[in-house]
């Protein structure tokens, strides 16, 4: 996003007259509000999917009677109690010192996952904190809650997701603060559940947060954002963003257009 919006925006703003952002944001610091939004939701957004990625691989090796260390070329994924039926279980992902995944990201320490029931079964609950956790160089707080929501018309399954509290601290010491109430549709990858890489969703709902500096946005989906994982890309969806007084970004991947001031400009993603 940073990429796509930085030199419209600051174009734009440079162009309004000082009286037109008196008393409000400036260009730097909405430019700096967005880059930051880019940076937590892929921060959160893994979240989800690496959460999900080990309550299935727990599934997989309570139900296969198999160790309750899961020792992997990634982190180490420890089930309680380690059997298939007792519920609810506490899942520990462990990076350790720091793991380098297979999405080039290092993480380290732990992600703990309790769940009610298994990644598959409707209604069931998922809620992820973190003990000295970190994404690349930043430090990742917050409490990120799943729950399956059954199917859609399809036969996709919905999660809704909500992340309260979030926040993500720099190597420099800036915060940054982030929340979401959104919906995801698993739409693709979903016959191989314990290979992440080749999973698609579709998101959709609302995120909100502060920059280090203080300045608010939100985000709200006005088409669903279709997510690939590997490699990253978004195919499709509509985006509409709020940062301070700058109102109605629209970003729309289908087209591949941003409009802002009521101007459009293509982007290449």
């Amino acid at each position: 996003m940073k990429k796509i919006i930085a030199p419209i925006l600051a174009l734009l703003l440079l162009g309004c007259q000082e009286d037109e952002v008196k008393n409000n944001v400036d260009s730097a610091s909405a430019i700096e509000a967005l880059t930051e939004y880019a940076t937590v939701n892929k921060v959160f957004q893994d979240v989800g999917n690496n959460s999900a990625d080990a309550v299935l691989s727990g599934e997989n090796a309570t139900s296969a009677s198999k160790f309750s260390n899961i020792k992997t070329d990634g982190p180490i994924i420890t089930v309680l109690p380690l059997d298939f039926t007792t519920f609810p279980k506490t899942i520990t992902i462990d990076y350790q010192s720091g793991v380098l995944c297979k999405d080039g990201i290092t993480r380290k320490g732990k992600a703990i996952i309790v769940s009610t029931n298994w990644y598959g079964v409707v209604g069931s609950e998922h809620t992820t904190t973190f003990i000295n956790y970190y994404h690349n160089d930043f430090k990742v707080e917050g409490t990120h809650f799943v729950k399956n929501s059954g199917t859609d018309q399809d036969d996709n399954l919905k999660y809704s997701v909500t992340i309260e509290n979030g926040k993500i601290t720099t190597s420099s010491g800036k915060t940054i603060n982030y929340t979401e109430n959104s919906t995801r549709t698993w739409v693709a990858g979903f016959d191989t559940p314990l290979n992440i890489w080749d999973d698609e969703y579709l998101l959709d709902g609302t995120q909100t947060g502060v920059s280090s500096k203080g300045v608010k946005y939100s985000l709200t989906v006005e088409e669903p954002l279709h997510f690939v994982l590997l490699p990253r890309s978004i195919k499709s969806g509509i985006l509409n963003v709020d940062v301070a007084n700058i109102k109605d970004i629209k970003l729309n991947y289908t087209t591949s257009t941003i409009t802002i001031l009521g101007q459009s400009f293509p982007f290449g993603i």
